[in-house]
């Protein structure tokens, strides 16, 4: 199978396992925690790319699992988080990964919060070894095993 084909099917498989567990993903912690990982990973190579930053916005907006959660707050919170890391991305990516590191107390929580890490890193096709990485970094704030995720 190429790999365009896994990363596919992996990203699908993932939302699916994700939208089963939707009705458990209604805490204050979780909503933290995914939109930070959104905005790490349109991040992740250190820019905020307006496109990127648009498409991230439009995938959030459409995720059923992040259904549970008004609209304009999560666009709010994502923002906010690019904003940080925009602006410094190394100083930023310290705060966003104390809003990730909310949804460790949960361990389905935290490991949702890093499924949508690899929706979002995947959605264009490249989940790309920036993406892989700061998703990889995550885990450990979340303290996961990678591996767990095949990172």
């Amino acid at each position: 199978m190429a790999l365009w084909d896994r990363l596919k099917e992996s990203a699908s498989t993932t939302q699916t396992q994700l939208i089963a567990r939707k009705n458990d993903l209604k805490s204050g912690a979780f909503r933290d925690s995914s939109m930070a990982m959104c905005a790490l990973v349109a991040a992740a190579d250190g820019t905020v790319d307006p496109a990127e930053r648009q498409r991230v916005a439009r995938l959030i907006a459409t995720n059923e699992v992040l259904q549970n959660f008004r609209a304009g707050d999560l666009r709010r919170r994502f923002e906010n988080n690019l904003d940080k890391l925009a602006a410094d991305f190394d100083f930023g990516k310290v705060s966003v990964m104390q809003e990730i590191a909310k949804a460790k107390r949960k361990p389905a929580e935290a490991r949702a919060v890093v499924q949508i890490g690899i929706v979002i890193g995947g959605a264009d096709g490249d989940f790309d070894k920036d993406e892989q990485a700061v998703v990889r970094e995550a885990c450990y704030a979340l303290d996961l095993p990678p591996h767990e995720f095949d990172l």
